[in-house]
């Protein structure tokens, strides 16, 4: 679990971190440098879930050996798949930047976008409680969560 108590916000209890693949964790359907190694990190603390429409066909082989449960989208309505998946859990951070996240940041404790380099949807970005340009610094908030305390505090 990850605690966090955010000032003028209140009590976290973190148990599971969902992370969009493409375009979040992922560039081209290859993993970002140094994401690995913060999952590993991150995965003592909380559950770690990948959920993707796997637009590259390369998320199975991307997280082989990582310690996270990978969710393939099936249904036509990706949005709304991603939003269930993420309200059937408790205590959740969500990271993500695509359209079909804008559910699931709604569903979200806490929700941060990723602009990166394929940008982030607007919709999504304004469901967010933090935007922030690079998957690894967004990581990096929850490995150091006074850096996240101190952007989100009221």
């Amino acid at each position: 679990m990850l605690a966090l108590n955010i000032p003028g916000r209140g009590q976290f209890n973190i148990n599971h971190l969902v992370l969009d693949f493409n375009g979040t964790i992922a560039f081209g359907g290859e993993l970002i440098t140094g994401v690995a190694e913060r999952i590993v990190l991150l995965s003592k603390d909380v559950e770690i879930h990948v959920i993707t429409a796997d637009t590259n066909g390369t998320v199975a082989r991307q997280c082989s050996g990582l310690p996270v449960n990978v969710h393939v989208l099936q249904s036509d309505d990706h949005t709304a798949e991603k939003g269930e998946f993420v309200t059937n859990l408790d205590e959740v951070i969500c990271m993500g930047n695509g359209a079909n996240d804008e559910a699931m940041f709604e569903a979200a404790d806490l929700a941060i976008a990723i602009t990166g380099r394929e940008g982030c949807a607007t919709a999504t970005l304004l469901k967010s409680d933090l935007m922030i340009e690079n998957i690894n610094d967004g990581l990096d908030l929850l490995l150091n969560p006074n850096r996240l305390i101190a952007t989100l505090r009221k």
